[in-house]
């Protein structure tokens, strides 16, 4: 086992702390993966100041009209691409609130595009279609620190006046270098060598998770704890928000259903029989 974290090279490349994979078993290899896990929390738990700090100034951002827009490459871009394409069903806001541009474009949601992150101008030439402006916030996410497609763009917007973050896996790269917050959750060597995808994919879905959720949240989006302006796109959905209806308006589930469906959502029922 390789104990020895290098200092000026990246962590998330560094050897893992367990040798001869292939010669465990499966229950000796899930137990070890589940171990290094268990690692992930207690590291996002470390940047909560930092996600906090984020989120208030996105907040009063997109109040004003801005949007939030990721960055990435590889598994970090498809991990953005994911949260921000999660948030209009879940929440009932339009696509151009929370947007995922990934390096090499939506192609590489499902296959890698060659040398499309080592573009350090790209980046920025993606935002510039979305007529990106000072009311925005760029969050750029990769584990390494180092991808130069996600720097550039943090780097130029940074330039023109945007409110930028980060969510990184190794400590003082150049990234962070270029974000006003730096989220850097330090989860150490992946299990395989370098594989990103595990622990440092999952720390970053998990502050995704956050700063999306609170934003919601913050933006009126949520009552109670319920997902009132979710998009009616399935039956399950329907039924939830029926549920959601005949709890909170004392309906039955016939009439309940039926306003949901006249209005679209709970939070347009809710809000007609507040009047009332």
């Amino acid at each position: 086992m390789n104990h020895i974290f290098m200092t000026k090279e990246s962590i998330t490349e560094s050897d893992s702390l367990y040798n001869n994979l292939e010669e465990k078993s499966v229950r000796e290899l899930l137990e070890c993966i589940h171990d290094e896990d268990r690692k992930v929390l207690p590291a996002v738990h470390q940047t909560i100041p930092q996600i906090e700090e984020l989120v208030l100034q996105i907040v009063e951002r997109v109040k004003k009209g801005g949007r939030l827009f990721y960055v990435g490459a590889g598994t970090s871009g498809r991990l953005g691409i994911l949260d921000a394409s999660e948030i209009p069903p879940t929440y009932g806001v339009g696509y151009d609130i929370v947007i995922g541009l990934i390096a090499g474009g939506d192609q590489a949601i499902r296959k890698a595009v060659e040398a499309a992150e080592d573009n350090e101008e790209l980046g920025w030439k993606d935002l510039q279609s979305f007529n990106i402006n000072e009311l925005d916030t760029v969050v750029g996410i990769a584990a390494s620190g180092r991808t130069p497609y996600v720097i550039g763009a943090l780097r130029e917007a940074r330039k023109n006046g945007i409110l930028t973050g980060c969510i990184t896996n190794n400590p003082n790269s150049e990234l962070a270098d270029n974000a006003d917050v730096a989220i850097e959750a330090i989860v150490g060597p992946e299990f395989v060598s370098g594989s990103t995808r595990m622990k440092s994919g999952t720390s970053q879905k998990l502050i995704l998770n956050m700063i999306t959720t609170t934003l919601m949240i913050k933006l009126g989006r949520v009552k109670g704890n319920r997902m009132v302006n979710m998009q009616l796109t399935n039956e399950k959905l329907v039924q939830r928000g029926t549920r959601m209806i005949m709890e909170e308006l004392g309906f039955d589930e016939d009439k309940s259903r039926r306003l949901l469906l006249i209005h679209g959502s709970v939070n347009k029922v809710l809000e007609a029989y507040d009047k009332n």
